[in-house]
């Protein structure tokens, strides 16, 4: 009843809007000195002609569409109901002897006027709505400089059009053929080369980076250039979510270190993926943190039947599976509270749920932690609980196992490290037991992740300094949360049983070039927020290795991922050696590193090497 409520006065406009076009068309046709004699034949034809009209609008759907979003699809229906009435009027009245009384030019201006009067109304209306009919920009809105001309940029001024508070004054491309031309009524200036001195031209003192689809190495210019001319910088939403249609281009924010340190966009085999998970039950342990959530954010948009939350913490539990509530709905979940370590808790809920799929990111990651007063706890966390889990996987059948591990794993030098590396090698001597494909993916650092420099870099910059770094040659590998997870699905659909991959981690970075990034990002140079060298900590080196001394890596048919080929278990019952070992009570620390070498003959641990 709203609906057809809210068509009458569109029905209203279209009845005044036809009864005008005619006297128009008369008058045009007659320089605006319609004779007397012809009054009563417009009389006659807009009677006879409106209900024709109103039979055709309604036909050709014009009062189904909403005003406020008319667009082309809308113009184009007018124009159809409007020819289509242009032709059957004169018909009817030759059919009804009128036609004598209207001048074949008044039939002709008639349908244009009538085009411009309905169509124009529209999109006048969809125009006043979206703010671009004011001619002068509000005054309180701020003008902007856009870095690009291409379909962000072109999207990015139809989103702002609607909204006061950002104005674009202008925009710059390194296209020359773009260079000089207008997009959408705004003026490309030069290229990007040229921003500080078009912004001092324009009087802008904000950028915005609407490049999604650039390398890292063009934003990270683009934001140098722009930082130089004392720019503020924003930046439109990453390729990926405006793909995924997470955000507007609209929703600009501030440059993060992933836009400058990530790398290009992960391909999927979204089919194989698609096939691989849709449908299916997927457990995913540790999926409160950083890697988990990633991996349960990306493995619900293929459709998974049920994706069951592993999480020890209550509260990251908690924050995951509002989430989830909140953004994706439609997605099945199980929110389960346990410990990897305690095994009837992992077979009561792997013999519940039935998964397919188990990914394994539960684990104790943080070096200098677990390194000292924790090692024991450490080693069961990540040896103990790979195995738990692993072992309940396989008794129930679980098509695969994908085990989270890390570069750290390469040539050891501290528990964390080695304790991964020992996980390894438990689900290679589990490979081949049974049904269950054991696979292990490894990689570096992530960027942003719980634990790691960089949230602790920010917390410093924001107390005003200074910001530690323990060694200026500190080197790592760095990639983002979602490449991450992205190529542990990649993996886990391509790989084999006790296979381990490698991930394409590109080039190694300074750490203290993080922190220097950071604090430019924040505005602040390094005149504001000292850097501190403090020194390596407990189980540190400088430089992460992505393969140890003994292995070598064969492609793939992905360009990121690589297999590691390396030695076999030390032992066919290392699995039970472990196991009993980690079933007793709790060790010290330097009986823990002792026994870590015998299991992992690359492990060095710092400590029994400097001894």
């Amino acid at each position: 009843m709203r609906a057809r409520l809210n068509r009458v006065p569109a029905l209203l406009y279209d009845l005044a809007a036809i009864a005008l076009s005619w006297p128009l068309a008369y008058a045009l046709r007659y320089n605006f000195a319609i004779p007397d004699s012809e009054h009563k034949a417009i009389v006659a034809v807009v009677v006879g002609a409106t209900p024709v009209y109103v039979v055709l609008f309604s036909a050709f759907g014009l009062y189904s569409a909403m005003w406020r979003y008319a667009s082309l699809h809308d113009l184009r229906r007018i124009v159809l109901a409007v020819l289509a009435g242009g032709a059957a009027i004169p018909a009817l009245f030759a059919l009804l002897r009128v036609g004598a009384h209207v001048p074949r030019s008044v039939l002709v201006l008639q349908p244009l006027l009538l085009v411009f009067l309905v169509g124009g109304s529209r999109v006048a209306l969809r125009a006043w709505r979206e703010g671009n009919v004011s001619l002068l920009a509000s005054p309180s809105s701020v003008p902007i400089l856009v870095l690009g001309a291409g379909d962000a940029a072109a999207a990015l001024i139809r989103e702002l059009s609607r909204q006061a508070a950002w104005r674009v004054a202008g925009l710059l491309d390194d296209d020359p053929r773009k260079q000089g031309r207008d997009l959408l009524g705004h003026r490309i200036f030069g290229p990007i080369s040229e921003v500080a001195r078009v912004a001092e031209q324009l009087g802008v003192r904000q950028a915005v980076i609407a490049m999604p689809g650039a390398t890292h190495r063009d934003r990270l210019r683009a934001v140098d250039l722009c930082k130089a001319a004392d720019l503020e910088v924003r930046t439109v939403p990453s390729y990926s979510d405006l793909v995924g249609g997470q955000v507007h281009v609209s929703q600009l924010r501030e440059v993060e270190l992933d836009d400058l340190l990530g790398r290009d966009p992960v391909q999927l085999d979204s089919a194989g993926l698609e096939n691989l998970i849709a449908g299916k039950t997927v457990l995913v342990t540790g999926a409160g943190g950083s890697i988990g959530a990633e991996l349960c954010r990306q493995i619900a948009s293929f459709a998974p039947a049920r994706l069951v939350l592993f999480e020890l913490s209550e509260f990251a539990l908690y924050t995951i599976e509002q989430e989830f509530r909140d953004r994706h709905p439609a997605t099945a979940i199980a929110a389960v509270v346990g410990d990897v370590k305690h095994g009837p808790r992992v077979a009561q809920i792997i013999r519940r749920y039935r998964p397919d799929l188990v990914f394994h990111a539960a684990a104790y990651k943080h070096v200098p932690l677990m390194e000292e007063n924790n090692s024991f706890e450490a080693v069961r966390n990540n040896v103990l609980g790979t195995y738990t889990v692993a072992r309940e996987a396989q008794n129930a059948g679980v098509g695969r196992f994908v085990l989270v591990s890390t570069d750290k794993a390469v040539n050891p030098t501290n528990v964390m490290g080695a304790s991964k590396r020992l996980a390894e090698l438990l689900c290679q001597a589990l490979a081949g037991r049974s049904a269950t494909q054991f696979i292990v993916v490894r990689f570096g650092n992530v960027l942003g992740s719980n634990g790691s420099v960089i949230p602790r870099f920010r917390d410093q910059i924001l107390r005003g300094g200074p910001v530690t770094v323990t060694h200026p040659e500190m080197q790592r590998y760095f990639m983002s949360i979602p490449e991450a997870a992205q190529l542990v699905l990649q993996a886990a659909l391509m790989g084999h049983d006790g296979e381990i991959f490698v991930l394409d981690m590109g080039d190694p970075v300074r750490i203290v070039d993080l922190a220097r990034q950071l604090i430019r990002l924040s505005g602040l140079s390094e005149g504001d927020i000292k850097i501190v060298f403090t020194g390596l900590r407990p189980g540190e080196k400088l430089y992460e290795e992505l393969l140890a001394d003994a292995e070598r890596t064969v492609p793939t048919r992905h360009p990121k991922l690589r297999i590691a080929v390396s030695g076999a278990p030390a032992g066919e019952d290392i699995v039970e050696q472990v196991t009993a070992w980690l079933e007793e009570s709790a060790r010290a620390d330097d009986e823990v590193r002792a026994q870590l070498v015998k299991w992992v003959p690359e492990y060095r641990p710092s400590k029994l090497r400097d001894a």
